[in-house]
């Protein structure tokens, strides 16, 4: 495997945004015209200083520290064409965010530590009898995070390295994104972006939430918000079914914390238990 193919499957990874995806490589929209705000109480939507100011906000947090979330969500398996999708497992986890002010914008990073569980007992699953296998499966927590995330500006978001650097030729437009609102709600759509040459079956597409409100009200730099994910992948590497028809969907939905306080106290003792360092994305430059 060549260093751009281990560049390749590590952002993949890292972008399995679950929470805002979090943690998340959010493409950007852009309408063939400039269109009209949806309503004179709403930002001017075709204004991109205003998409990043308030996809930031949604999101994280416009000022420099960490952005907690919390989601919950069942994997479906798809084992051929013919075949409905089942229930496979639950999973409960945290992506946790960090946007760093940059003369351009900002950069993301972020880590994400998931864990499963039963689906029917819903206790956290040390193993899985494969169905398709008939072989026992250590079940392996979902962890990622590193020196991988995304530059958020006025002309774009793309994938980059915490310095930076971005990871191919980045397409650079005006940003404008999906916003829709009706009543006090308000919600972003969009979809992840992958860099050229990722391996095949891979897609997320999220929806975020809050209020109107709270949207209108500009001394809030983290906006209370909630999400709905789901994420087309091929099969975890523990099942050992890469080369198998067939593939997983992650369905997630959760809340942005207000710091790793409010998690529940099952999964924050196994966290701070077993990944402690990823509790904090604080870049490693700014840590006392």
């Amino acid at each position: 495997m060549t260093t751009n193919d281990r560049s390749r499957r590590a952002w993949l990874m890292r972008s399995l945004v679950l929470g805002a995806a979090l943690a998340a490589g959010e493409g950007a929209e852009a309408p063939a015209a400039p269109r009209a705000a949806p309503s004179a109480d709403l930002p001017d939507f075709t204004d991109p200083a205003e998409n990043l100011r308030h996809i930031v906000r949604m999101q994280g947090d416009l000022q420099e520290r960490d952005t907690p979330w919390w989601f919950t969500g069942v994997m479906f398996a798809v084992r051929g064409d013919n075949e409905t999708p089942r229930p496979l497992m639950r999973f409960e986890g945290m992506e946790i965010y960090w946007f760093e002010h940059v003369p351009e914008g900002y950069i993301l990073g972020g880590n994400t530590v998931t864990f499963f569980r039963d689906f029917e007992t819903q206790e956290f699953l040390q193993e899985l009898r494969n169905p398709w296998t008939g072989k026992v499966d250590v079940v392996k927590p979902a962890v990622q995070g590193g020196n991988l995330g995304f530059h958020y500006g006025e002309d774009g978001i793309w994938p980059v390295r915490l310095s930076g650097e971005p990871l191919g030729n980045p397409e650079k437009k005006p940003l404008r994104l999906q916003w829709h609102a009706q009543g006090e709600h308000v919600w972003l759509q969009h979809q992840t972006v992958y860099p050229l040459g990722m391996p095949p079956m891979h897609g997320q597409r999220q929806t975020l939430f809050t209020r109107r409100a709270e949207l209108m009200d500009r001394r809030i730099t983290a906006l209370p918000a909630s999400f709905s994910s789901t994420v087309f992948m091929a099969w975890p590497k523990w099942m050992e079914m890469r080369d198998q028809p067939g593939h997983v969907i992650w369905h997630a939905s959760g809340v942005k914390l207000r710091s790793v306080a409010d998690l529940p106290a099952e999964y924050r003792a196994r966290a701070e238990r077993e990944y402690p360092e990823r509790l904090t994305a604080r870049p490693i430059k700014n840590r006392a």
